[in-house]
């Protein structure tokens, strides 16, 4: 008697083992053929191209401003001198820099105010260097944007916001920052959204076409959002983990049954 009930509780527990694993594997299926980067891209030979999408990061209203002065009469030049590094390496929380107003403008010791929006780092550099040829002696001028941030969300390993310490980050520079995205992410369907001048811009990007390195788009602005919108096989993966324990539940309690029965 007890042979045969042996017998039965281990054909019950090879049918929930089959359950099981026929679950799994069908839950994991998903088409490869989505997954891959840049497939149009020719692997097979070394390719060179020229660069001619990059536009130099333009100061905005409310960017904060990193400027550094040097001269021959240094001690004078630290008068302009308000930059991020005398305090620290946290830009967000620091008084320091040279906040940007909504006119797209600065203040300045003895040079009042200037205009800087519109202008990239270098160009303001340039600006700010001839002016203060009046005060200083050779001056030399360096100008870093240290609020440039983006954020990444939706399918990633690590949504969040990052900053950037360089005026240059493109879109897969970003998606690095956040961990990548996931395998259940859809490479075709990200959406940058992107804010100027008073409108926001929702712009499409495909990661599976190498055309993203020639994109106007490629190199982020600060403040852009990029969004990673999930496939299907998301939903599927959580729904199955959810299967899967009920279908653990109810092997357990079949077994726990078959048990009772066996043993009566």
């Amino acid at each position: 008697m007890k042979s045969k009930n042996s017998t039965s509780l281990f054909k019950i527990g090879k049918i929930c083992l089959a359950v099981l694993t026929l679950s799994t594997i069908v839950s994991s299926c998903a088409s490869y053929k989505k997954v891959p980067y840049f497939q149009d891209l020719d692997r097979s030979k070394v390719i060179t191209e020229e660069i001619t999408n990059m536009s130099p990061l333009i100061i905005q209203p409310e960017d904060r401003l990193s400027i550094s002065v040097t001269s021959l009469n240094q001690d004078a030049a630290n008068v302009f001198t308000n930059n991020i590094q005398n305090a620290g390496t946290d830009a967000e929380n620091s008084v320091y820099g040279y906040v940007v107003n909504n006119k797209g403008e600065i203040t300045l010791p003895l040079l009042g105010v200037v205009k800087v929006s519109d202008l990239s780092s270098s160009q303001l550099a340039d600006k700010l260097q001839q002016q203060l040829t009046t005060y200083l002696s050779k001056p030399n001028v360096s100008v870093k944007i240290v609020s440039f941030k983006v954020a990444v969300l939706g399918d990633v390993l690590r949504p969040n916001i990052y900053r950037s310490s360089s005026d240059r980050l493109t879109i897969t520079e970003a998606l690095s920052l956040a961990g990548d995205l996931n395998i259940t992410a859809k490479r075709d369907d990200i959406t940058l959204v992107r804010e100027i001048d008073g409108k926001r811009t929702y712009i499409p990007i495909n990661l599976n076409s190498k055309d993203l390195f020639t994109s106007p788009y490629f190199y982020m602005k600060s403040n852009d959002l990029l969004f990673v919108q999930p496939g299907k096989l998301k939903l599927a993966t959580v729904d199955t983990g959810y299967r899967n324990a009920s279908l653990i539940i109810s092997a357990l309690s079949l077994i726990a049954i078959a048990v009772s029965l066996f043993t009566n």
